[in-house]
């Protein structure tokens, strides 16, 4: 139940992305800056050790988790490319504003935030430290997926009205997958190879993703800083939360 309430937080982190996306872009790059080392962080200091130490725990090869980390990471930027999530690649499909693709795109991305719900609910079952690590993770990642959400549909012709219904839809999805977490359960030899596949996942959004979307349209020196500050925020973060 901790993972249903905690994701609750989510809910709040895409409608306020949705709404900055309606009203001012100029501060964005800063925030995704400093998200993209946040991840960069829990990654290395939290999943990773994570991931070993419950490897050797189980008597298992991590070749097992690494591959799972390896098909996370692919799996996810197959997907990107595949279903047009992200608004970084928008200036390709300058000439195809139509709002069923931004309602088809903003309906996969809703499936890739249920996903995100998921991740927090299986965190929770390895235990509180991860679960919270997972889910400070979802929240950063799902401020900017209600900005993409709504930037989607906006940039595709439709209304106000329909980018903020899709917003809805896209706030409620991880809340449903924390949920669907109550009525199943991963095997334990199962555990390191998720928590791979999430690390690897969580890679993708924070270096392929989020960074470059942060130096896209202005890089700076402060935003290279806010970098290395979220990098250093996890490792505060992970180790009070693992002490």
């Amino acid at each position: 139940m901790s993972a249903v309430l905690l994701s609750v937080a989510t809910f709040f982190s895409t409608g306020l992305g949705g709404l900055f996306a309606l009203r001012h872009r100029d501060r964005l790059h800063l925030i995704m800056g400093f998200t993209a080392g946040v991840l960069l962080g829990l990654v290395a200091f939290d999943l990773l050790p994570e991931i070993f130490a419950r490897a050797r725990e189980l008597s298992l090869d991590s070749t097992a988790p690494m591959l799972g980390l390896v098909v996370g990471f692919l799996a996810f930027h197959i997907a990107e490319k595949l279903t047009i999530i992200h608004h970084a690649h928008e200036a390709d499909y300058a000439t195809h504003h139509h709002p069923r693709v931004g309602v088809l795109s903003a309906l996969a991305l809703s499936g890739h935030s249920f996903l995100d719900g998921v991740g927090i609910g299986v965190g929770f079952k390895v235990s509180a430290a991860v679960g919270i690590v997972v889910a400070v993770a979802v929240i950063a990642h799902d401020f900017s997926d209600g900005l993409n959400t709504v930037t989607l549909m906006l940039v595709n012709k439709n209304t106000s009205r329909r980018a903020l219904g899709m917003l809805l839809v896209d706030a409620l999805a991880p809340v449903l997958g924390a949920f669907s977490t109550l009525f199943f359960t991963i095997p334990d030899a199962g555990l390191p190879i998720y928590l791979g596949f999430f690390a690897g996942f969580l890679l993708y959004i924070g270096a392929s993703d989020i960074l470059p979307e942060a130096h896209r349209q202005r890089s700076s020196a402060v935003t290279v800083a806010l970098t290395v500050l979220g990098a250093t925020f996890a490792f505060v973060v992970t180790r009070f939360l693992n002490g």
